[in-house]
């Protein structure tokens, strides 16, 4: 079923990311499993702010579905961040089916993995 999106006046649309995760080490440094309803690490050039909105495509490792999520950006690394991080910004994944699903896919995916230490992208 597609849903319109109205934006007011003056409000910009949301930019479009597409994701495509294709190893497990990727996912497992992406993910963001502190945020309740989950969130990705998306590497990225371009400018974000706080609160902006981003519509990302997903593809998870050895999987043909793509999931789209409408989410808020929650944290920005910016260019030269310190320890080498990379740069980009950290997506939390709203209240909806869709998000739930995706984070249920990535915890089963990744299973024992995130009780790890293992340093990732995120927090």
């Amino acid at each position: 079923m597609n849903v319109p999106v109205y934006h007011s006046p003056g409000t910009p649309r949301p930019s479009v990311i597409q994701l495509a995760v294709k190893e497990k080490s990727a996912l497992y440094a992406a993910f963001i499993p502190l945020f309740t309803e989950g969130g990705m690490f998306i590497p990225t050039n371009r400018d974000y702010q706080l609160g902006d909105s981003v519509y990302v495509l997903i593809s998870l490792p050895d999987e043909p579905q793509r999931y789209p999520i409408a989410g808020k950006v929650a944290w920005v690394t910016p260019a030269k961040a310190s320890h080498g991080r990379t740069q980009g910004v950290g997506i939390r994944f709203p209240k909806d089916d869709i998000a739930r699903t995706l984070k249920l896919k990535i915890e089963e995916i990744l299973g024992g993995q995130l009780a790890s230490d293992r340093q990732t992208q995120t927090i």
